[in-house]
């Protein structure tokens, strides 16, 4: 999402602190000193890319730990640009031996990172208040360098370093997730509903693939479709006009058997001016109490559907992809499952590896891997059990390089060790199979199939899924 101009500013940067139009050697506007940080000691120079950064700054601050644990919490910056800095208390800037140390600190980030440090008068920011400098921003510690935190400012409202709690209490919530679409999750999301319906739940399913809305057209006939949808809502919540559209945006759906399909659709019935209000959708709200972030937003809406309706579970498709709304619907609602819809090729897996390792190197991995679990999806009819195996042999080699704990050749996991193996049929990398099937995956509503097959077509189907989201559901599986 494209970052809004700032009018009657010739160029702003991200430093939250430092800003000057001073020309000659001086800092120019953007906080470099021309002619000099962009050489290395010796004259030459330093080529050092973004992805070095941390790698670089674990090594520095290491061989001070001493001193950097003293002076605890030490916060690195690292701006809109890409660019780093450390922000200290302001009562340690008096102490000599102090800044001695973060003297040689701050030439050595200066040498090491060159375009992506800031100058070295700019290197050192005190702080009387240094918990202020943080303002919301995604914030992670920096492994094995105790008391250093790195607070990222990114272009984007994503923060996929900030793993909410897991609902505790009341209904569950489920999140379908895939990197890349047309991987069958509205459809899998549609015969869940129906199957956890069938059996007298209460299911309330959120359409928050906003972009490519869509969910709702297979799971509702026209005549059943609400006013409005979630989109609506966060527009009109940024005027304190929510509780105007909430009570006509959910729809029941008529698929429901002995319990209750509750459908939120992303846009109502009539869209309206859908593009206008999605540019609007992602806007912070703020008020007299402080600025709220539009995930924390939808957190406040599911909060009330939730309290609303009385689901006994949420089933929430995710957008796809590494962008905002994904992270808002695998890490900021408290899912108790993120089901990772995956083919096997190149493109799942690589993209999958993004996400886990940016995970791992915010510390977070622990916070969410337990609610992880592949699904296969369109499984090919022939050469099914060949593609299962290759899929599942994928993603173990995944799961075990940057989830699973390492187990020492030889041995098994023991313990608090969280790690399986390959044929481990309970590991989250071995996949819940969806098949192929000509009639659903030629379907233009799922409604329109639902109405007339059974149960056990369905299951033939999504089998795997349905009872693993149902044991959660009934409590069997913790996450």
């Amino acid at each position: 999402m494209p970052l809004p101009r700032l009018v009657g500013f010739p160029e702003v940067c991200q430093n939250y602190r430092y800003f000057t139009s001073k020309r000659g050697s001086s800092p120019n506007r953007c906080g470099r000193r021309r002619g000099s940080s962009e050489e290395g000691p010796a004259g030459g120079v330093v080529v050092k890319t973004f992805d070095q950064i941390i790698p670089e700054l674990r090594d520095i601050l290491r061989a001070h730990a001493g001193v950097i644990q003293r002076i605890a919490p030490v916060y690195v910056n690292r701006d809109l640009n890409g660019r780093v800095r450390l922000v200290i208390s302001a009562a340690w800037q008096s102490d000599d031996e102090v800044s001695a140390v973060l003297a040689v600190v701050a030439q050595t980030i200066h040498e090491k990172l060159g375009r992506h440090a800031y100058p070295l008068e700019q290197a050192l920011l005190y702080e009387s208040n240094i918990e202020s400098v943080v303002l919301g921003a995604p914030i992670f510690g920096l492994e094995d360098v105790p008391g250093v935190w790195l607070i990222d400012r990114l272009a984007t409202q994503s923060n996929w370093s900030t793993i909410a709690p897991a609902a505790s209490t009341g209904a569950s919530r489920i999140v379908f997730f895939s990197i890349k679409g047309g991987v069958g999750r509205s459809t899998a999301i549609a015969a869940t509903a129906w199957s956890l319906a069938q059996v007298g739940k209460r299911v309330m399913v959120l359409d928050l693939d906003l972009e490519s809305p869509g969910l709702s057209t297979s799971l509702l006939p026209v005549d059943r479709r609400p006013k409005f949808g979630i989109t609506d809502w966060l527009v009109e919540d940024l005027v304190d006009n929510g509780e105007e559209v909430l009570e006509s945006m959910v729809a029941s759906s008529g698929l429901s058997h002995d319990g209750d399909i509750f459908v939120v659709p992303a846009h109502g019935a009539d869209s309206g001016e859908y593009v206008a209000k999605l540019g609007r959708a992602w806007m912070p709200k703020v008020t007299s109490e402080g600025r709220e972030s539009w995930s924390q937003r939808l957190q406040r809406l599911t909060t009330m559907l939730e309290e609303r309706w009385s689901p006994d579970v949420i089933l929430i498709d995710s957008r796809a992809g590494i962008d905002e709304v994904a992270s808002a619907c695998v890490t900021d609602l408290g899912a108790n499952l993120v089901l990772l819809f995956a083919l096997d090729g190149d493109q799942t897996w690589s993209g999958y590896r993004i996400l886990f390792q940016h995970w791992r190197t915010t510390g977070v991995v622990r916070e969410i891997r337990e609610r992880l679990q592949i699904v296969g999806a369109l499984i090919p009819e022939l050469g099914g059990a060949e593609y299962v195996d290759s899929l599942r042999q994928e993603a173990w080699s995944l799961f075990a390089e940057e989830l699973y704990d390492e187990v020492a050749a030889g041995t098994t996991a023991t313990g608090d060790t969280w790690s399986f193996d390959s044929a481990d049929e309970g590991g989250p990398h071995f996949p819940w199979t969806i098949r192929w099937n000509r009639g659903f995956n030629s379907l233009r509503t799922v409604h329109s199939r639902l109405h007339g097959i059974d149960m056990a077509e369905v299951r033939t189907v999504f089998g795997q899924v349905i009872e693993g989201v149902s044991s959660v559901v009934e409590g069997e599986v913790y996450l």
